[in-house]
Order: structure tokens, then C-alpha cells, then sequence
């Protein structure tokens, strides 16, 4: 289906987004995934072509461009010609953004201009081993001590562990107050800190995943994003457009699957003529068909609410949840369709398969999804007495 929310500019975009995945990433996917992480250089690479936090104003270095459809490209290219484990979603869509929202003057001056430029790797560090998708039950504690903050404990699962120069922290603060926490710029040289080993995942192999060691940082109140105390309101805020890039990831994902699929089943001969003309291959690629479209028009209306300031995080989880539950269920289709081939590492379709299925849980798992969807609707025990 012809997709209408993208102008002629959009198109110029992505044919030049196109070219840079073709050229500059695709041909070191293999090596990074043998590695477990990016080389550096494609940050910097990234940054000389403005494809950086274009969101950022043009005073820090950035494009001033806060029409998401851009960004929404590039996430889209890097999963089709690029690399999945090249998390740019994560640096320019997902992190970025606390700082030049809740940043100070001081603070965006010393941090943005790097970022853009990819001389500097951006990682969030949220999720605890205790305490999984409840970020109230967190137990890293950042302690007041005057001219710093004392910062203690541990996170784990964190993309981009390993590369990261600059880490958002989120730790309690208020000990008496379930969501009393704040959010604490670390920088990788700062003693006490420790990046732990990687850790060996399904899938993304590419994407470095790690845990994270906070013992006694001391963490300078100018590090400090917006008030101490009220951290788990900004996690929130930053939810939605979390939740819309997994959206985006997921639809794109489906997509790909099924054009690589597409291509096999054309090819792929059995009993004497291509195995897509057998009649049940044929319903499945066009159930697929349909579906991909269906959410893919859903996932591209969020996009412009988005844009237009109206995303709800209850809309963004309907996004989240539909997405990522169709890319998994088109992979695996896929992946069937493909048949002993889809299980071998050599045919790509193998490895979306590995990809895709962390998409259910990050991000807020599918069944936190259907929570925050449900209680929208009034439905909440609390409630209902």
C-alpha cells in the first residue's frame, strides 16, 4: 500500500539515508556481529552527514529539523539496508532527548554538540536485575552529599553499555517515596563506575548489551537533569516516544521479512515450480500482506500525532504492542516459509527472526502494554470497588 504520510522531500531523504546504510554500514555487519558492537567510526560517520539528533537546534550543531518523519527514515533504512544492532534509535530518538528537554543552558552546550557529531555515545541506564519492567522498585540510590551526589548500585541490560560515553542514570533519591528518583548524568571516566562484561543475547548481536556498576560515584550537581526528585515523571513523559521508535522498528522489521521472503518463495522451486504458487504459501503471504499494511498505516498516523504534539502514551502502547506482536508473528512465518534455510545463520531471515523477538519485551514488555491499555479504559482494580 502507497504510504501518504511522506512528502517529495521525505523521499529525497531517504534515498540519501539509503545510500549511506548501503555503503557505510551494511558492509561491516558481519564483522560487528562477529565482535559484539559498532565500531565507533560509524557514529562519527553518522554525525558528518547530519543524520545525528536532527532534532537538535542548529546553535548546538544540529538540523532543527522536529518533523519526526525524518527520523522515522533513518530508523527504517538502517533496518532494511543497514544493521539492527546499530542502535542510532537509541542514541537520537531515545536518549538524546532528556538532554535537550530537561538539560540546563550549561549542560546542552557541553553535551549536545559531541552527540551530534557521534564523538560521543549516548546509553540510558534504567532497568535493574530485581527489578525488571517496575522502575518504582528500582535500588541504585544517589545520595545528597552537598556539592555532589553519591551514586550506588547496578543496572543491568543496558544497550550500548559498552560504548557509551555519557550515561542517564536513574536512581532513588527520596528513600521513604516509591517514585522519588532522579536522573544522573554519568560520564565513562568518572571513578567508581565499572562496565561489566558483555552479555551474550539471541539476537542483535551487534548491539552491545551490558551491565553497569555504580560504587560511591560521585556524580557533580551540574550532572544533574531537571529536579533530583522527579525522575519518574520524566521516564514517563519520554515513554511515548520510546514506545512510537519500537512501533517503527517492528513495522519495518515485518516489512523487510516478508520482502526477503517474497524474493525466496519466487525462487525457491518444488514438484516443479516455485514453492509461493502453492495455494497455503500463498494465503500466508497475503494474510501477511494485509497485515503489514493494516499496522503499518496505524503506526504511520502515530507518527504524525506525534508530530503534532498528541501522541498518548496509551496510543503509543496500542502502537508498541501491535507492531512488534505482528513482527513476530510475519518472522515467524518467514522463517517456516524459508524452510530448513530459514534456520540456518547464513540467510538473513534467520537472523531477523533472533532480532525480533526482544521487540516483545523491551521498551515495556506486551503484557505492561495491555496494562496501560486496559486501565485507560477505566478498567483499573483500584478503582472499580
Amino acid at each position: 500500500m502507497r504510504r501518504l504520510i511522506f512528502e517529495p522531500e521525505h523521499e529525497d531523504f531517504r534515498t540519501s539515508v539509503r545510500r549511506f546504510f548501503q555503503n557505510e554500514v551494511a558492509p561491516h555487519a558481519e564483522k560487528w556481529r562477529e565482535q559484539g558492537f559498532v565500531d565507533r567510526s560509524i557514529y562519527t560517520k553518522a554525525g558528518e552527514q547530519g543524520y545525528l539528533l536532527m532534532w537538535a537546534d542548529e546553535a548546538y550543531g544540529g538540523a532543527g529539523i522536529t518533523d519526526f518523519r525524518f527520523e522515522q527514515i533513518v530508523y527504517e533504512e538502517n533496518m532494511r539496508h543497514g544493521e539492527p544492532g546499530f542502535y542510532i534509535q537509541l542514541h537520537s530518538g531515545l536518549v538524546a532527548p532528556y538532554i535537550g528537554k530537561l538539560g540546563s543552558a550549561e549542560q546542552k552546550i557541553r553535551w549536545l554538540p559531541p552527540c551530534i557529531r557521534g564523538e560521543k555515545i549516548l546509553a540510558i541506564a534504567m532497568t535493574e536485575p530485581s527489578s525488571g519492567s517496575d522502575l518504582a522498585g528500582m535500588k541504585s540510590t544517589a545520595q545528597d552529599c552537598g556539592d555532589h551526589w553519591l551514586l550506588n548500585g547496578s543496572k543491568t541490560y543496558i544497550s550500548n553499555g559498552q560504548l557509551a560515553d555519557l550515561i542517564i542514570v536513574a536512581a532513588r533519591t527520596v528513600p521513604d517515596q516509591r517514585y522519588g528518583i532522579g536522573l544522573f548524568v554519568v560520564e565513562a571516566d568518572m571513578p567508581g563506575f565499572k562496565c561489566g562484561a558483555r552479555l551474550q543475547k539471541m539476537g542483535l548481536k551487534a548491539q552491545d548489551t551490558s551491565e553497569l556498576f555504580f560504587d560511591g560515584v560521585k556524580v557533580p550537581k551540574s550532572n544533574v537533569l531537571g529536579d533530583a526528585t522527579q525522575g519518574f515523571g520524566y521516564l514517563s513523559q519520554f515513554l511515548s516516544g520510546e514506545r512510537l521508535i519500537s512501533a517503527i522498528d517492528g513495522a519495518a522489521l515485518a516489512q523487510v521479512s516478508f520482502d526477503v521472503t517474497l524474493e525466496f518463495v519466487q525462487q525457491r522451486r518444488a514438484f516443479g515450480r516455485p514453492i509461493g504458487t502453492f495455494q497455503h504459501n500463498r494465503f500466508v503471504m497475503g494474510q501477511m500482506r494485509a497485515q503489514i499494511d493494516a499496522i503499518q498505516t496505524f503506526v504511520d498516523q502515530c507518527v504524525l500525532e506525534f508530530n503534532a504534539g498528541r501522541l498518548t502514551p496509551e496510543l503509543a502502547a496500542e502502537a508498541k504492542l501491535l507492531a512488534t506482536e505482528l513482527a513476530g508473528r510475519v518472522v515467524d512465518s518467514c522463517v517456516q516459509l524459508h524452510g530448513g534455510a530459514g534456520y540456518m545463520e547464513e540467510y538473513r531471515i534467520s537472523r531477523l527472526y533472533t532480532d525480533a523477538r526482544v521487540m516483545r519485551i523491551f521498551a515495556g514488555t506486551s503484557e505492561i502494554m495491555k496494562e496501560i491499555i486496559g486501565r485507560s479504559l477505566g478498567l483499573d482494580e483500584r478503582k472499580i470497588k
